[in-house]
């Protein structure tokens, strides 16, 4: 198909007299093109010669009355009686080392050195780093564990803030994933696909739920600035994007400088006041420009310039950390005051959750850990350590962590056997992608569990295997959303965050 204009683009001024582009005729022939193309809530948005479906969503979608044009025509949603309002998401990019977190294996320390055996291994695929080894040195952690609150969860002494509410959380020990490298692991992770253009689990929920609040966006990401420079994973606005469904259900991604949003701030000699006559002319050529074609793009337009004037005045708010107590700095630690750390950007997160975002995702990123991991783990542990401990206590003084996902975790696990060297104190891990940690909660998590267990090399899974679907499956359930339902059709397919291969939601994780 040749290139064609968005029929937006006809109301360019192109500097000549006489009549306004939009009493000219269109075209039979664009016309047409612009029906054929049209899909179920295309028909729908045509159908009801309305801005309701696009304009209104965000409020509609606050009142409960439905989440965005899309989902308005997806029945029922949420599908049942929801434990969350809304998510965070603390994304570990780079895969951290379960041995160092959360999967105590005490048992390891007598089998320093040795050789990992064959019958564990069972000639298991193996990455391009370690594939060519003569041998697999077994490496214990060399930080020590201890039990923490009533739920005894044993936790290494790089966590000890997060240990501190360790009676709030479920621990899975026994996820595992399809990909052994870092891409396409955490592409799975975050859009349900290894191959990239499948809409974010943000931009699921987003579609499904709609949002909280019409003055701010409903799928928030924060990328933290880094206490390591090398080894890092590269992020992209795939991992946050909405893919095939609106590009209003992608992520907004606020900056730690500047404007937190691109082009927030009004140009020198612009007032608000000019500002909002300049989208109400606007809006209304494409109001009458919609009346005559149909297209729904053309209300997808009209709505995202509402929102982007809107957040002119709630995201300055929003960002503006001024009325935060002394009491809340010292919870946060000294990083939070520095806009862009993963500190900062947990503050954000509970204060997004106060004002009704639907879901906010932080990225925190340098977890590759192939050599050196002792020291690096030490670093990376203390980055983030004293401020996940205080989010979640924070959202609990707040009565907001009822209603709150919260969920830990990267794309896969780390190798029991040390990657090259392995000294007393010095060695790393390769990827593993058969077992691996994470936790969530509040939210309708149960709290103080622990789910699934892995072998005495945490190598392979012996009990309770849950994959990144069946995680995604739960995450969906707890927000009201049944994943098999939540669907879009798309190059012939029911599309869904969860795909075609089966998935289970983990009920035994629920309160």
């Amino acid at each position: 198909m040749g290139h064609h204009h968005h029929p937006a683009d006809l109301c360019s001024d192109h500097g000549g007299e006489g009549p306004s582009v939009l009493d000219l005729p269109v075209p039979a022939a664009l016309k047409q093109e612009w029906l054929q193309l049209a899909t179920r809530r295309q028909f729908l948005s045509r159908a009801g010669k309305s801005l309701a479906w696009a304009g209104l969503s965000a409020i509609a979608g606050r009142a409960g009355l439905l989440g965005t044009a899309e989902a308005a025509e997806l029945p029922g949603l949420p599908h049942f009686a929801p434990r969350a309002k809304r998510a965070i998401y603390l994304y570990m990019a780079g895969a951290p080392s379960q041995f160092e977190t959360w999967d105590y294996k005490p048992e390891l320390a007598k089998r320093f050195n040795q050789d990992l055996p064959e019958s564990i291994r069972g000639g298991q695929l193996l990455t391009g780093m370690t594939a060519s080894q003569s041998r697999f040195p077994v490496a214990p952690s060399i930080f020590n564990f201890q039990q923490y609150g009533q739920a005894g969860h044993w936790v290494s002494d790089l966590l000890p803030h997060t240990a501190k509410v360790a009676d709030e959380f479920a621990v899975i020990r026994s996820m595992h994933t399809d990909a052994i490298n870092h891409e396409p692991a955490i592409l799975l992770a975050n859009t349900g696909n290894m191959v990239p253009g499948k809409p974010s689990i943000g931009s699921w929920i987003s579609y499904g739920l709609g949002s909280l609040n019409d003055d701010l966006p409903t799928f928030v990401v924060l990328t933290s600035k880094l206490p390591v420079t090398d080894n890092i994973q590269a992020l992209s606005s795939r991992l946050w994007s909405a893919g095939f469904l609106s590009p209003d259900h992608a992520g907004v991604a606020l900056r730690s400088g500047g404007d937190p949003v691109i082009h927030l701030s009004n140009p020198d000699g612009i007032s608000r006041e000019l500002r909002r006559q300049m989208i109400d002319g606007v809006s209304e050529m494409n109001r009458l420009l919609h009346e005559r074609i149909g297209d729904p793009e053309t209300n997808a337009r009209i709505a995202q310039y509402e929102m982007a004037f809107r957040m002119q005045a709630s995201v300055p708010e929003l960002t503006d950390l001024s009325d935060e107590p002394e009491s809340v700095w010292e919870m946060y630690g000294p990083k939070a005051k520095e806009p862009g750390t993963y500190a900062y950007n947990c503050l954000m997160a509970r204060r997004m959750a106060e004002r009704g975002v639907r879901f906010t995702q932080i990225f925190h990123r340098g977890w590759d850990t192939h050599g050196n991991l002792p020291a690096r783990m030490r670093v990376l542990c203390e980055d983030i350590d004293q401020p996940t401990g205080a989010l979640i206590a924070d959202l609990k003084q707040r009565g907001l962590l009822d209603d709150t996902l919260v969920v830990w975790g990267g794309e896969f696990g780390r190798t029991v056997y040390s990657q090259g060297g392995l000294t007393e104190d010095n060695y790393g891990r390769d990827h593993h992608p058969r077992c691996y940690s994470m936790w969530m909660a509040g939210g309708g998590v149960k709290p103080g569990m622990t789910y699934g267990e892995t072998d005495d090399f945490s190598y392979n899974i012996t009990k309770d295997p849950v994959h990144v679907r069946d995680l995604n499956a739960s995450i969906l359930h707890l927000l009201g959303i049944d994943h098999e339902r939540l669907t879009f059709k798309f190059q012939g397919l029911d599309q869904k965050l969860t795909g075609t291969i089966p998935a289970k939601v983990i009920s035994a994780l629920f309160a």
